[in-house]
């Protein structure tokens, strides 16, 4: 009961901006809103997102897991070095790829553009988990199946990827999410989505009925993608709890020249989503005097401060979140563990916005604090981290936790010594992955930060929409080096096999 009122409270509080544009539609009316809605200019918003949605993710599932059992089961050759650099991507930020390729080539934009920019930014967010699961498998299913004679592509349709389930609608849901969400990225290259729209809307008009009808619209599409994550999760159980340790998986033999086009296509990823960005920052680097920027070292402390805080309060959060929903699975949990994802999907000027509204008539005290803006990432960037534990928790069979009980240990002895270090590596994972996203947030942080805050996404984003590129290069170098520890944690973490 105390674990359903905590998420419930969580609830209420994340839920906070979609009581805002709740609110204001409300307020507006319905005969209002609908000469809002039915207008040709949210026909042709509608379409860029929802296509971008529909072909980006899809894509970034196909890259991310398709890249996951290529390192992990097959002898493609290369895999570590490969396995390395497809999660490199993680640590550059989305707008900074985009800033490379808008920089590089001035005509990059339209659909097209959003989504290569969308799977060169975001297909880590599938690998990670999936790579995680693969080394986790027991692969005496996979095993058992070979031995009834079925192929080996038969059985990783039939039983890899089914047990890849979590990982799979997890870092789908999160991409989605994200694409929903993404500002700069593709206002950079000048492709309109809902979001881009409602932020031009609100810097025009403050919070204006049109941006806030286009944020139910967000909502709703927010909703529609949580239904389809809970559908796919289903019910089953994933964890291992046999005697022993698994035995190593079977690799895949590949045919030469199936190791030579597979090798070429991880090469030319590799080239689209490093390569291009670093040498593009590396050249606007190398153009000036980045030395004397006056703000740079102050924006990389404020930045590591307010990431790693704000990581430890949101993976505290989604480890509450996590565990209702793992271990007392059903139709409440569910609802609960969706709703908190929905305002996730919302651009996060309408975040900033309504958490401005409310501390200035609820608690004043707290408007322009460091409090708003960690309340502004947790709402944000929750679901990272929940998608990271939970997919850990799926894998941390309750019955030792019954059995820890059943010997007389009590529950706090039991989570610190059966539960949490079992669950630890998704921890440690979600909190990074969550990091990641706030070191690169930029209008939250802009609107509800004290007076005088600088962090590296702000002075980029300053620079770089002033095309003033050799500016902007420092800003971005240093949020890609400040995320590779995190990278580089998360991608230890996916690699540890459970016994």
């Amino acid at each position: 009961m105390l674990l359903v009122v905590a998420v419930a409270v969580i609830t209420a509080f994340t839920l906070i901006p979609v009581g805002f544009v709740g609110w204001f539609v409300m307020a507006t009316g319905p005969d209002a809103l609908g000469q809002l809605l039915f207008r040709p200019r949210i026909g042709e918003l509608l379409t860029n997102t929802v296509l971008l949605i529909l072909i980006a993710v899809p894509l970034c599932v196909s890259v991310g897991v398709g890249g996951a059992w290529l390192v992990e089961r097959t002898t493609l050759p290369l895999r570590r070095v490969w396995s390395v650099l497809q999660v490199v991507p993680l640590a550059i930020p989305a707008f900074v790829v985009s800033y490379a390729w808008a920089s590089t080539v001035p005509a990059f934009g339209g659909l097209a553009g959003g989504v290569l920019i969308a799977v060169l930014a975001y297909s880590g967010l599938v690998y990670l988990p999936a790579l995680a699961t693969l080394r986790r498998l027991d692969p005496a299913l996979e095993d058992v199946a070979r031995s009834l004679g079925h192929s080996n592509a038969r059985v990783f349709w039939t039983v890899v990827i089914p047990q890849l389930r979590y990982a799979i609608s997890g870092g789908a849901l999160l991409v989605g999410l994200h694409l929903l969400a993404e500002y700069g990225a593709f206002a950079q290259i000048r492709f309109e989505t809902f979001t881009t729209a409602i932020v031009v809307q609100y810097s025009s008009a403050f919070a204006g009925p049109v941006a806030n009808a286009m944020g139910a619209i967000v909502a709703v599409l927010a909703l529609l993608m949580l239904t389809t994550d809970s559908l796919a999760r289903g019910r089953v159980k994933f964890a291992r709890t046999g005697s022993g340790a698994p035995l190593p998986a079977q690799r895949t033999v590949l045919a030469p020249l199936a190791g030579v086009l597979l090798t070429v296509a991880l090469a030319l990823y590799a080239s689209l989503s490093v390569a291009v960005p670093t040498a593009t920052t590396g050249r606007w680097l190398l153009g000036g005097p980045w030395w004397d920027q006056r703000w740079l070292g102050d924006a990389l402390v404020t930045t590591v401060i307010l990431a790693v805080s704000g990581a430890a309060v949101t993976s505290a959060v989604a480890l509450v979140l996590a565990w209702l929903g793992v271990r007392y699975p059903g139709r409440a949990t569910r609802v609960l563990e969706s709703a908190n994802f929905v305002a996730s999907s919302f651009p996060s000027i309408i975040v900033a916005l309504a958490l401005v509204t409310v501390t200035l008539r609820v608690l004043p005290v707290a408007y322009q604090t460091v409090f708003t803006v960690l309340a502004a990432y947790l709402i944000l960037f929750l679901p990272r981290a929940v998608v990271s534990i939970r997919s850990g928790l799926a894998q941390a069979p309750p019955i030792r936790e019954e059995a820890s009980r059943t010997l007389g240990q009590s529950p706090v002895r039991t989570l610190l010594r059966v539960t949490a270090p079992a669950i630890m590596p998704s921890v440690l994972a979600g909190a990074a992955l969550a990091g990641i996203g706030m070191a690169s947030e930029l209008t939250a942080t802009l609107l509800l930060a004290p007076n005088g805050t600088r962090t590296l996404a702000t002075e980029f984003w300053s620079a770089s929409t002033s095309v003033q590129y050799v500016d902007a290069a420092p800003y971005a170098v240093l949020l890609t080096v400040i995320s590779i520890p995190a990278v580089a944690l998360m991608y230890r973490q996916a690699r540890k096999r459970t016994a």
